[in-house]
């Protein structure tokens, strides 16, 4: 029968302070792993800051998505709370007076009413992701841009596409 014990991974070329020691500037914790920076560090931090920078250059939608989210839930269920009970209320009183009209008022309160609900959460919860959404590809188009390496000839505003060395009328054909 075989041993089925897997071998264990071979152990690093250098303990993880030494590692750390190698990259200025990278701030590694004992297990040699660099900490996190950058949006996933900084999203309890510099709320204020965000919320009044003048130049819009911080997002915070993406931060208050979910508050927003929440908010709209809250204000949907008392909008759908209040119509609800309003139409069985309003159905009651005009039972005495109309019965027809007073059992219509009921019914329909309890079909189209729970129904406008459910379109409001979705039509919430598709501006909220499209808001999001919008908000993620300005930031990581600002990212690509910020990473965008340019070459000399763009920076001198020249054309940096493949031309030909020659027009075609001046190039010889053997």
């Amino acid at each position: 029968m075989t041993d089925s014990t897997p071998t264990p991974p071979p152990l690093p070329s250098q303990p993880a302070a030494q590692a750390a020691a190698a990259r200025p500037g990278v701030e590694v914790d004992d297990t040699g792993v660099p900490r996190l920076v950058g949006d996933v560090d900084d999203i309890g931090r510099g709320f204020l800051s965000a919320l009044f920078d003048i130049s819009f250059t911080t997002f915070i939608t993406r931060r208050l998505a979910s508050a927003f989210y929440v908010v709209g839930l809250i204000a949907i269920a008392i909008g759908f709370i209040a119509a609800f009970f309003g139409g069985i209320i309003g159905g009651i009183r005009s039972l005495w007076w109309n019965p027809g009209g007073g059992i219509a008022l009921i019914v329909s309160t309890a079909i189209i009413v729970p129904i406008l609900a459910f379109i409001a959460v979705v039509v919430l919860r598709f501006v909220i992701e499209s808001v999001v959404a919008l908000i993620a590809i300005a930031e990581n188009t600002e990212r690509t841009a910020q990473n965008t390496v340019s070459t000399p000839n763009a920076q001198n505003g020249q054309n940096t596409q493949n031309t030909p060395a020659a027009p075609i009328a001046q190039r010889s054909e053997h």
